[in-house]
């Protein structure tokens, strides 16, 4: 059963939210800032006190067990109802949502279940830029295309940007390598009015280990956008910790629905694909390579399951194609992905102008002469 919790302030139980700005817990209400460090001292000792308190009792049944939040299966299909451990108000996730916002407290909360044993992340990398930097980035991104539809720019509308956490796969391989090919090189001279040309052919032989570090492959089948998601690589993975839930305080998070078996030959064969390129990059001295026969296996394969830090806006073109334009921004590094949108009607606005005024010029221009 998954059951829900929320993150407290040490010393007013207020719910806490993570800043990137400062990397640091806030709590809203007394205006206190916690470190990692001393957030997870005070819960630890909040858990063994917790404990040691209810050692003496007897085990309890899931009837008499308190504030036990229980997930039901509802009848939308893959969405859950939770009970918010703040509220007491029935929240609505569908089955990958980690964390999210209670509705009606709007406190932070953790879906637990959905963290730990086989789901809990080895890493996380915190985001780095907060929601009014990213809206910043995001509005100066924009100015780079004209003609945008106006109501693109509403206020409301770049509100809705949200920060969310997903899943990955963080994949590093020592792989060996082997090619056996034919190179050719070619030189050309040329003594008075003769050219002369000289072919000689080599057995080539290319042979030995590579290392592949932190290559990332989606573990969400709900990720329709993935190539916009892509397009904000890459993430410093230098700067990933190891993973505590309260880094996902204030923020949706997603847990994978994709189990690395189901990627393993996809990531063998672009793994493989990659090793072939650097052997017969090696050979680069030759002008030709022919017969190329590479060996190539997999000695030891590291994974490491990641949530990633990514800012995620849509927008409707109603007054346009009627098309939801979908925009990722990588919350360490600020790039941005996606398609802008074109209001056609600006610019026949700005091309008739444009037309009037070749008019005028034209017309001007005949009757001088």
């Amino acid at each position: 059963m998954d059951s829900t919790f929320t993150h407290k302030c040490p010393n007013c139980s207020g719910p806490l939210f993570f800043d990137a700005k400062d990397q640091k817990f806030h709590c809203e209400y007394c205006l206190s800032i916690f470190s990692e460090e001393q957030l997870t001292a005070f819960e630890q000792a909040q858990k063994e006190a917790h404990l040691q308190d209810s050692a003496p009792q007897t085990t309890a049944t899931a009837e008499d067990t308190p504030q036990e939040n229980t997930a039901a299966q509802t009848d939308a299909g893959d969405m859950e109802l939770f009970t918010c451990s703040s509220c007491g108000a029935e929240i609505v996730t569908d089955a990958t949502t980690a964390a999210t916002y209670c509705y009606f407290c709007h406190n932070p909360v953790v879906l637990s279940g959905r963290i730990s044993g086989k789901f809990l992340p080895n890493q996380v990398l915190p985001f780095a830029i907060e929601k009014e930097e990213a809206v910043q980035k995001f509005l100066a991104w924009t100015k780079k295309k004209r003609f945008i539809p106006r109501d693109f720019f509403n206020k409301q509308q770049i509100e809705k940007m949200t920060g969310v956490y997903f899943p990955y796969w963080l994949v590093d391989s020592e792989v060996s390598g082997d090619m056996h090919a034919e190179g050719t090189t070619l030189r050309v001279w040329r003594t008075g009015d003769t050219e002369y040309t000289e072919t000689k052919q080599f057995a080539v032989r290319r042979k030995g280990k590579l290392s592949f570090k932190e290559l990332i492959k989606n573990a969400l089948s709900k990720n329709v956008q993935q190539k916009m998601v892509e397009g904000v690589q890459p993430f410093p993975m230098e700067k990933a910790v190891p993973f505590k839930s309260q880094y996902l305080a204030g923020f949706q998070a997603e847990k994978r629905d994709i189990e690395f078996e189901a990627l393993k030959n996809d990531v063998e064969q672009e793994i493989k694909g990659y090793s072939q390129s650097m052997l017969e990059d090696s050979a680069s001295a030759y002008t030709h390579l022919s017969k190329v026969q590479t060996s190539i296996t997999i000695d030891d394969q590291e994974l490491n399951y990641v949530l990633l830090p990514i800012w995620l806006v849509t927008y409707n073109n109603r007054s346009g194609d009627d098309k939801v334009y979908y925009y990722a921004m990588n919350g360490q590094t600020g790039k941005v992905s996606g398609e802008l949108p074109i209001s056609y009607k600006r610019l026949g606005i700005t091309g008739g102008i444009i037309f009037a005024v070749l008019l005028v010029l034209f017309l001007i221009g005949g009757y001088m002469i």
